[in-house]
């Protein structure tokens, strides 16, 4: 099971949001690049990054930043956050990016996901974020419009996951925007009955504040979680990555 550091930027500055509240935002360095090494020497096999500004404008806004960070670093790096079109997802792959983390357009448009995913395949990895059970985009300040595909696209979580199945997606990314950045723990039930209903692999991301909650996620990795996302954890002090990484092996 992969531990996978968070690094959330907003104003080319590492923050984390409180439920994906753009106005409860701490800051934790103006040093991304030196955040991304620190995680790397501490065992990282894969970076996460989150393009804040991105996700709220639609657009790509820390790209050069996110590109730099690939390039200066030994491990794979993926990017979500404001990349909507087919060219924005060029863009990221042409700066060495491993991965492109797909949310609002995947989760409202699935012409545009069912392509992507084919012509793309393992270098696209969709997030599905949800607070409440119901799917949110556009940096988690809407819910996701249903559009007509077959029968109505999928607007609960597991229904759209199942579809993305059938796209041909391997893997998603799981946030429940409730947990994010709360420190109490995800809800394992939940997980373990998302993994039963959709017979997908998942990457977990939310509300991580401990090792034992590591350890409650790997027992699932039979089921089909594949990695952890861990972020204010980290940042807090309330995990130490190396001990996080032995425990998931």
């Amino acid at each position: 099971m992969l531990i996978i550091p968070a690094i959330d930027l907003k104003n080319g500055k590492v923050v984390r949001l409180r439920q994906g509240d753009f106005l409860q935002e701490k800051v934790y360095s103006d040093d991304a690049l030196g955040i991304a090494r620190k995680w790397a020497s501490q065992g990282a096999s894969f970076i996460h990054i989150v393009d804040l500004d991105g996700a709220a404008s639609g657009v790509p806004a820390n790209l050069d930043l996110a590109g730099e960070i690939a390039r200066e670093i030994s491990i794979p790096v993926e990017v979500g956050g404001g990349i909507r079109t087919e060219k924005a997802i060029k863009d990221v792959l042409d700066q060495g990016i491993k991965r492109v983390v797909l949310g609002t357009r995947a989760c409202q448009d699935p012409e545009f996901a069912e392509r992507i995913i084919a012509k793309f395949k393992d270098k696209i990895i969709v997030s599905i974020d949800s607070r409440g059970g119901k799917i949110q985009t556009n940096g988690w300040t809407k819910t996701a419009l249903q559009v007509e595909f077959r029968t109505a696209y999928p607007s609960s979580p597991a229904s759209l996951a199942k579809t993305l199945k059938e796209f041909g997606a391997e893997t998603i990314i799981c946030t429940d925007i409730s947990k994010d950045g709360m420190l109490t723990g995800p809800d394992v039930g939940a997980i373990e009955r998302f993994l039963e209903e959709t017979k997908i692999k998942i990457i977990v991301s939310g509300g991580i504040a401990s090792l034992e909650d590591i350890s409650k996620l790997k027992r699932l990795e039979p089921k089909g979680v594949e990695g952890v996302i861990i972020g204010k954890d980290l940042y807090e002090d309330k995990v130490d990555l190396s001990e996080a990484i032995k425990i998931s092996e």
